[in-house]
């Protein structure tokens, strides 16, 4: 049994979700810094799995997060879809199958993450700017959509406001894509403060 206000935190993504980038991703990695900050006697397990598109974790990485009964739930998939040409209202689909599935499932609140800027992302240097600016804009909209229908248990967490000045070499890992362990930090602090917000008794 948990102590009284502690939590079971139980983390949903790809590989940015596993902290690959991170020198130490089992430490490094966002979901591991935030699991940090809970209150003693908290639980917490990651589930991310590299490369996993948002359709492959609600078949692979949503029975075991359901199983589990987690009392919170972060959800971060995006970006792996983004690169292999998935049409936003597949991914915004996908996405709302797992968010309906925590609701129904579980008793936890779910805090899902928008896609940041991804402009300046050294990996993206061939891309048009306009381009992947409405690309991500369209997903993040349609994530922001789909947390409206479950008030209460569903926030959105934004990592895109503010983001664009932040990708540079500090945040972005050596491999040009995966986020640093700085950048590890930044997404941690946003997911806190949403969490804080939200009433989660997060140090």
């Amino acid at each position: 049994m948990r102590a009284s206000g502690a939590v079971h935190y139980v983390a949903i993504g790809a590989s940015d979700t596993v902290g690959i980038g991170s020198l130490d991703p089992s430490t490094g990695s966002w979901p591991s810094r935030l699991a940090a900050l809970l209150p003693p006697g908290s639980t917490y397990r990651n589930i991310g799995v590299s490369g996993s598109l948002t359709a492959q974790a609600q078949r692979e990485q949503l029975p075991i997060a359901i199983a589990e009964q987690p009392t919170i739930v972060t959800v971060w998939l995006a970006v792996n879809d983004i690169n292999a040409g998935v049409p936003p209202k597949d991914h915004a689909a996908a996405l709302d199958a797992i968010v309906a599935a925590l609701v129904q499932g579980t008793g936890a609140r779910v805090f899902v993450g928008t896609v940041p800027d991804l402009r300046a992302v050294p990996a993206y240097a061939n891309v048009d700017p306009l381009v992947m600016l409405a690309t991500v804009q369209t997903f993040n909209a349609g994530i922001i959509t789909l947390a409206a229908r479950y008030p209460g248990r569903v926030r959105v967490v934004d990592l895109n406001s503010g983001s664009a000045e932040l990708m540079s070499s500090v945040t972005v890992s050596a491999d040009g894509f995966h986020p640093s362990d700085a950048g590890y930090e930044l997404i941690a602090q946003r997911f806190a403060t949403a969490m804080r917000s939200n009433g989660i008794p997060i140090r």
